[in-house]
């Protein structure tokens, strides 16, 4: 029987070229958006389980409320005109950084906790919690729970303001917290200044003994000017008495503490929505990553540089479809219908010249689809009105006979040659002369595999496999022949030297690059002529070459 209706297109199926360094070296944004869009799903699901996490999280945060005070700082020290006391009226000026020195020292975070111990302002439970919260502070020198801000700047001659921060979990403490930090900076500082003036009214109260202690033996002039010392020494000592009255120091206050109106955290919609975004943006660059890192086989270009053409891209079936009504009527849907239609006819133009070619199909790994595709496209060609007949020697995991089982429930068998004899591959080549075939449906046979062995080299070694070919195939248009993947047994290379031509099946975005090149490699060592190669379960949006829409328009 010699039925090959289809012809073969030269401008649809062409040899691989080699490429330019520099076309190899440029990133495909195409390609790049393909790995994000193939991962988005789970990257949208993640940013969305993470933003609602983050919102309850949030929602379930005790509230902060955040009260601030403003200290003036003029640090400024006024010029003496005369009297050496017109310096002491104001303290010395305050060297860089020491505000935020001194605000977690004891002099200033102390006084805060011993205040806040015997404030009547606070509740009890969140008194107990603030003191311990500024407790731990002091001992870590830090600055959780009371933070400052400075504007003071160095070209100013430390003239600015601070601003200080108190949180808390209620708006009444976090104003008092601010006002007590306050106070007790400005406490701080006048006592700084007052320390100038007790230094100065002990010298003074020092000379005022010795000049009383010279008068009790001076006589003449000399006892007149030790008088008119020791009164310009009790004037100087009555004046610090009156400047300890009115010290001010650097700084001081410019605003009070306001109880807060809102908390400023938790924030629920914020932080769900920084969560999401993050989660969002993390996910996108760890895609773009996976995608410039991917050594899996991705598109027809990886193909083209491991030296074979690509005879088709056949799309996913969905799990659902194929348990649902079996991988054969799965695979008449429109996607896959258009695929093996280019792979039937690109597979035949590169046996037209073979009358009854046998065609192997294998893959480098189980379960990237060969066996699926094996039934597929016999369907394929069964289409067209041409008989195929699917011979399983995947002799160690036969897996036609339970495709076309599940296809159709119903077993015909028929005879193929001979009388009686064997139901599957194993019994079949032993007695080429009688074999019987499932009819799984019109110009469809199948012979199964048979009962797992793990001999099957030793069988395939014994076998007339030649004999047996040449004998089936003046029975059928083609035959497609499924063996085990080439990396996992050498099955497929003591086959691949009886077949007319090898098909290698590759899993999009599973089949390591490696993976096929050692595969084709390992064929051609053995002298297999492989025809090329079919992408397996491609997303349907990444079949940018299948093959065009051709719908008709509704008016």
């Amino acid at each position: 029987m010699n039925v090959m209706p289809d012809t073969y297109d030269e401008t649809r199926y062409r040899a691989p070229q080699k490429r330019d360094h520099q076309e190899e070296d440029e990133i495909d944004l195409g390609l790049l958006w393909q790995g994000v869009k193939r991962r988005l799903p789970a990257i949208l699901l993640s940013s969305l389980a993470l933003g609602v996490g983050a919102y309850l999280w949030s929602r379930s945060q005790p509230s902060v409320y955040e009260a601030s005070a403003s200290l003036l700082s003029t640090n400024t020290q006024a010029q003496e005109t005369g009297n050496l006391l017109n310096g002491l009226g104001r303290a010395a000026p305050l060297p860089e950084g020491v505000i935020e020195q001194v605000i977690v020292s004891p002099l200033v975070l102390g006084e805060v906790i011993k205040q806040l111990q015997t404030s009547k302002d606070v509740q009890e439970d969140e008194r107990s919690r603030l003191v311990g919260s500024l407790q731990e502070d002091l001992r870590l020198q830090s600055m959780r729970t009371i933070t400052l801000a400075s504007n003071v700047q160095a070209y100013t001659g430390g003239n600015g303001t601070y601003t200080l921060k108190a949180k808390a979990r209620t708006p009444q403490a976090a104003q008092v917290l601010a006002d007590l930090t306050s106070q007790a900076l400005l406490d701080w500082d006048r006592s700084r200044a007052l320390e100038g003036l007790r230094r100065a009214q002990s010298g003074f109260q020092a000379q005022l003994t010795q000049v009383e202690q010279q008068l009790q033996g001076a006589t003449g002039q000399e006892r007149q000017v030790l008088s008119n010392r020791q009164a310009s020494i009790q004037s100087n000592l009555i004046q610090i008495s009156l400047l300890q009255d009115s010290i001010t120091g650097v700084l001081s206050p410019l605003t009070s503490a306001v109880q807060p109106g809102a908390p400023v955290s938790p924030r629920p919609f914020r932080n769900a929505l920084v969560a999401a975004a993050l989660t969002l943006l993390l996910g996108i660059l760890y895609s773009v990553l996976r995608t410039l890192l991917d050594r899996t086989v991705r598109s027809e270009d990886d193909v083209l540089n491991l030296g074979l053409p690509v005879l088709a891209s056949v799309p996913r079936i969905r799990k659902r479809d194929v348990l649902l009504s079996g991988i054969v009527r799965a695979g008449r849907s429109a996607g896959l219908y258009e695929s093996v239609g280019f792979l039937r006819v690109n597979l035949l133009g590169t046996v037209s010249h073979i009358r009854h070619p046998v065609i192997m199909i294998t893959s480098t790994a189980p379960e990237e689809g060969k066996s699926s595709l094996t039934a597929t496209l016999a369907d394929g060609f069964a289409s067209s009105d041409q008989r195929v007949l699917i011979v399983d020697l995947d002799l160690r995991r036969g897996t036609q006979g339970e495709v076309w089982k599940k296809y159709d429930q119903a077993t015909n068998w028929v005879q193929l040659v001979g009388e009686g004899g064997g139901r599957n591959t194993q019994d079949a080549l032993m007695d080429p002369q009688n074999v019987q075939v499932l009819r799984a449906e019109d110009n469809v046979d199948v012979l199964p595999a048979g009962p797992g062995i793990t001999g099957s080299l030793q069988l395939l070694n014994r076998a007339n496999l030649s004999a047996a070919l040449t004998l089936w195939k003046d029975h059928y248009d083609v035959i497609l022949i499924d063996t085990a993947p080439l990396l996992a047994l050498a099955d497929g290379l003591v086959i691949g030297k009886h077949v007319d031509g090898v098909v290698m099946v590759v899993e999009a975005n599973k089949t390591p690059l490696p993976a096929a090149a050692a595969a084709i490699s390992r064929a051609r060592q053995n002298n297999l002529n492989m025809l090329g190669v079919v992408i397996n379960k491609v997303a349907a949006s990444e079949q940018r070459y299948s093959g065009y829409s051709y719908t008709p328009k509704h008016k």
